[in-house]
């Protein structure tokens, strides 16, 4: 598995472009919808030039597989890590390695593999958490 190393909360372009605040979100559920919400309120906060990471926990590491006809998950998804060349930044997203064990999953081409410790960073360094599910 690879665990994450200590990044600075902002990339490149944010800083170029002059960060308002740093948002954390985290996503604890697999419900279509939820998570369909979440990264499109992400991909908002990123236009609006927020630097902005997200971390899944609990059955929120099933997102990358979660899928409906009404919410495109995915394409959300690819929005905030910049795989559609939309935004000027990219979020950050992070899950839960204990909780993607629990699941038996070893990795995802979307997230890092995180820890609990990764979690506080994000609740320490960030200006507004929120959470989904």
């Amino acid at each position: 598995m690879k665990k994450v190393t200590k990044k600075l909360y902002l990339n490149q372009k944010n800083i170029k472009y002059g960060v308002l605040m740093k948002i954390g979100i985290v996503i604890s559920t697999n419900d279509p919808e939820e998570i369909w919400n979440a990264f499109r309120f992400g991909n908002e906060a990123l236009k609006a030039n927020h630097a902005v990471k997200v971390f899944l926990v609990n059955k929120g590491v099933e997102a990358e597989n979660v899928s409906s006809s009404k919410f495109e998950v995915k394409e959300q998804m690819d929005s905030f890590l910049g795989n559609k060349g939309e935004l000027l930044a990219k979020g950050e997203l992070l899950a839960c390695g204990t909780c993607m064990n629990a699941r038996l999953k070893e990795s995802s081409s979307y997230y890092e593999i995180a820890s609990m410790k990764d979690l506080l960073t994000i609740v320490e360094e960030s200006d507004e958490v929120l959470t989904f599910g």
